[in-house]
């Protein structure tokens, strides 16, 4: 999203030039050098990830309910032959660890507890995100009766949306919403909006690099923190448009 935002930029610019707007040009050339700094040396993805994550960053202690939903949000899986089994992401490790060590530690408590692992084949490798979690957490002790496999939705929205109805049906009284730092924003609003009362806990943290050269990791960093941003936005506007489905009474579950 950055580097093609750049290359529009410098194209811009180049055109400009031929058609001799000089000033425009070299107007456009400045603010695409100012983006490769900005993004590529660190200062604009740092600060839009620590907006992103900084309520996230200090975890609070949990008080755990007599029923209590632990639900992971999928991260992708990959494919690493054309042949070889589905695995879970790099991103989806974090994500998985944490959910499996919030169980062993509900179980202390002897109270009901169950991981709900949401997430469908949304790159249609043959086997959805559920189901290849559901094998990572019980190769960590996640008894294979306290999972809740929910393997349609094909994105966030449709984590929120379909989650609901199982968690409801379960009769969960306390509701963890695991996922990386950056994702949880998002995550909040989008299950707030299906009346889903939860606890965010973030499973990882990222962060930009500051350098004295543009480094292209910093530009992922940056894309990963505007994805975000425009699936908040996107929703503010699919609600102020009317687009949006009905939004469940808050509490509802």
């Amino acid at each position: 999203m950055t580097l093609n935002v750049l290359l529009v930029l410098i194209l811009l610019a180049i055109v400009l030039a031929l058609l001799r707007w000089r000033r425009c040009s070299r107007a456009l050339l400045a603010l695409a050098v100012v983006l490769l700094l900005a993004v590529g040396c660190g200062p604009l993805p740092i600060w839009l990830l620590t907006q992103l994550q900084s309520g996230y960053a200090t975890e609070a202690p949990i008080a755990w309910g007599q029923r209590n939903a632990i639900v992971l949000l999928g991260a992708g899986t990959v494919r690493a032959t054309d042949t070889g089994p589905v695995e879970a992401s790099l991103f989806a490790y974090g994500r998985i660890n944490k959910a499996a060590a919030l169980y062993r530690e509900c179980r202390q408590t002897g109270h009901a507890c169950r991981i709900e692992v949401s997430g469908g084949d949304a790159r249609g490798l043959g086997q959805s995100e559920a189901a290849v979690y559901a094998g990572n957490l019980q190769r960590l002790g996640v008894d294979p009766a306290d999972l809740l496999l929910e393997s349609r939705s094909m994105n966030t929205w449709q984590n929120a949306q379909f989650s609901g109805p199982l968690l409801k049906a379960w009769g969960a009284d306390r509701v963890l919403l695991v996922s990386s730092g950056f994702h949880l924003r998002r995550g909040m609003l989008y299950f707030a909006h299906f009346g889903i009362r939860a606890t965010p806990v973030r499973a990882d943290y990222v962060d930009g690099i500051r350098s004295w050269e543009p480094l292209s990791y910093n530009f992922t960093m940056a894309d990963l923190a505007l994805h975000e941003y425009t699936g908040v936005a996107r929703y503010h506007w699919y609600n102020a448009m009317g687009w949006n489905v009905q939004a469940t009474k808050p509490g509802a579950l």
